[in-house]
């Protein structure tokens, strides 16, 4: 998020695109030295370089009394120019999907005199398909700004009230959350526009009790500062069954607890380093979380014999591991520029229980640059490639529903044959358009769609859009 005003000490050493609703993740990779409070104990109010950043002086007006809003566009199409598969009824074509989102951010210690308290709401309205599914891929989405939107024109996101005290030492947020908003998130991923790296790991939502935005669920978590470079967080978020069906959040404004079934415990240790007299920023981060929901096993039944054969229920595996190392490093700083000019090193590992889940392992590591060039010191390029394995169990009852005649298409997680493992390459180049505006032509291969060897390595090319409206 690259910002303007009070907010820049906050994203200018991230690199990350601008982006409303990207404030909970900025922040947590944010060290205090880089946060400039002011007179107020809430941390400075998001202000993405915008299109129309003060329309008729009402913007300057809120924000001097503690209210921030914000409202954006993303856009992002693609289309396949590569083979696909034949006899399976797939085939060729493009798509667009996209998001506008509307957020709320307000500082009550400005506002009413509450010291360290703030609040925090996004709402959206999604359209559109990933063009990947024409193609047979169901595992790492071309265009990541899709679906969870209920197809209605409002989509409640989250909202939520903070506190923070000594000046960012502690804080603590509880109301609607999505899980995936502060833990293993990075705001430089959604420089993509894959779904296997914007905007987590696509691995991290496998789990269902990793509620993913934009559906959130009630939640407290807490973060503690021990120095300027660390923080230890963790919290507890009450899984709610179905939490991605049209039937109960369609709107996402489904707020009461009765479908709660297990609790997801997150705890995530991250150092941000700055290197090179201030110069070189990073950030790593280590995380597990643990939770007590009923997953349906993806290869044996009740008795433990394999369901694909037995005909009987799935059976019932009462919690589920998942853990994830994040690491950012910028590697050079063009001297001269602005804190985020540089390259910058990116790479992760997420694991999954491979018997809840269909991608059991994620390897990724990318580049992002910025500032290389003096005449367009806003342009950016990046390149990420991501290593997802699906898991051993899932290929096994596929492999014995294919013995038992079920068709391809047809068979777990949709797939058109057992799933192994997929790898992901994207290129893409952020052109600065004009102030809050960007445009970023793309290029994304697949090799073994859907991590399915039945399917043909392809290509696709398309563009990602972002305009910051205010």
């Amino acid at each position: 998020m690259l910002s303007v005003g009070t907010a820049l000490a906050l994203c200018a050493a991230t690199g990350a695109a601008a982006q409303t609703s990207l404030n909970p993740s900025v922040r947590v990779a944010t060290p205090l030295n880089q946060i400039n409070f002011g007179s107020t104990s809430v941390p400075p109010l998001p202000q993405p370089e915008a299109l129309w950043p003060d329309p008729f002086g009402w913007n300057t007006w809120l924000r001097d009394r503690g209210v921030a809003f914000l409202l954006d566009n993303t856009n992002e199409f693609a289309g396949n120019i590569g083979t696909v598969t034949p006899g399976y009824g797939l085939r060729k074509g493009s798509s667009n999907a996209g998001q506008y989102g509307f957020e709320n951010d307000t500082d009550w210690e400005r506002l009413a005199g509450l010291t360290g308290f703030s609040t925090h709401a996004v709402f959206v309205g999604r359209y559109g398909i990933p063009a990947s599914r024409m193609f047979g891929d169901n595992v790492a989405p071309s265009q990541e700004i899709y679906g969870a939107g209920g197809n209605v024109a409002v989509h409640f996101v989250y909202a939520y009230g903070e506190e923070t005290l000594w000046h960012g030492r502690f804080d603590v947020a509880a109301g609607r959350i999505p899980f995936l908003n502060d833990f293993s998130s990075n705001p430089l991923y959604c420089n993509f526009m894959n779904n296997a790296f914007c905007g987590n790991p696509k691995a991290s939502s496998d789990n269902t009790s990793h509620s993913s935005y934009p559906d959130s669920v009630w939640a407290i978590r807490f973060r503690v500062r021990p120095t300027v470079s660390t923080y230890f967080q963790t919290g507890v978020f009450f899984s709610q069954a179905g939490i991605y069906g049209v039937k109960q959040y369609r709107t996402g404004f489904k707020l009461n607890g009765a479908d709660i079934n297990g609790e997801a415990i997150p705890i995530e240790f991250g150092w941000e380093p700055i290197f090179n007299h201030g110069t070189l920023p990073g950030h790593y981060k280590i995380g597990y979380a643990r939770d007590t929901v009923d997953h349906q096993d993806v290869y044996r039944d009740g008795y433990g014999d394999p369901w694909a054969l037995t005909g009987l229920p799935r059976r019932a595996d009462h919690g589920a591991n998942a853990a994830w190392v994040l690491v950012d490093q910028m590697l050079h700083h063009f001297k001269g520029g602005a804190k985020d000019a540089g390259i910058t090193f990116l790479g992760g590992f997420y694991y999954n229980d491979e018997k809840i889940s269909m991608r059991s392992q994620q390897y990724q590591a990318g580049f992002l640059g910025r500032g290389f060039w003096a005449a367009r010191p806003k342009d950016g390029i990046g390149i990420n490639f991501a290593y997802i394995r699906e898991s051993a169990l899932a290929a096994k009852t596929q492999e014995l529903q294919l013995l038992q005649g079920v068709l391809p298409g047809n068979l777990l997680n949709g797939a058109y044959g057992p799933q192994s493992y997929g790898m992901n390459l994207e290129v893409d180049y952020q052109i600065h358009v004009y102030r809050g505006m960007t445009f970023a032509p793309d290029f994304q291969y697949y090799f073994h769609p859907g991590g399915q060897r039945a399917l043909r390595d392809t290509a696709m090319l398309g563009f990602k859009t972002h305009i910051e409206l205010f």
